[in-house]
């Protein structure tokens, strides 16, 4: 697949569709009601800066990543960002667009003057932990809490 081919963008209002039909491949289900919040929470300038990516081939939509900056929350003093949501549609995978998307969102997250990066894996998600590991993700030092309710 050649490199000129491709393009990294922010993401638009218009990539709603594209992204939910990726996103329908892998979870086997449509996520349309969740993908319509996260746009209209990434899309509101009030919110916050959007820092969410997708990659095009060609004019289609074949990948996105999704993340948010925060400046402070959760007693954090310094600026940090989170990957919630990546996707690569099957037909592109294993040719490198999901490393240039995170490599593109990594820079833009710099140029935000954030200094670390969070994302969480499902523990038995060995192909996405293998994937942050070459990407030199590590396990963080915080630990993530839950409460399951009764």
């Amino acid at each position: 697949m050649p490199e000129k081919n491709r393009v990294m963008r922010v993401l638009k209002k218009d990539d709603l569709g594209a992204i939910v039909a990726i996103d329908e491949i892998g979870a086997k289900r449509s996520r349309h009601d969740y993908y319509e919040r996260k746009f209209e929470t990434i899309l509101n300038s009030a919110h916050n800066i959007n820092s969410s990516i997708v990659c095009e081939v060609d004019g289609r939509i074949v990948g996105f990543v999704m993340g948010d900056v925060y400046f402070g929350e959760f007693g954090v003093p310094e600026t940090s960002a989170t990957i919630d949501t990546i996707g690569v549609h099957p037909e592109f995978q294993n040719h490198g667009i999901a490393n240039e998307m995170l490599d593109q969102f990594m820079m833009n997250m710099k140029a935000a003057g954030v200094k670390k990066v969070y994302t969480l894996v499902n523990w038995d998600d060995f192909a996405l932990e293998k994937f942050f590991s070459r990407q030199k993700f590590t396990p963080s030092k915080r630990v993530n809490l839950e409460y399951q309710l009764p």
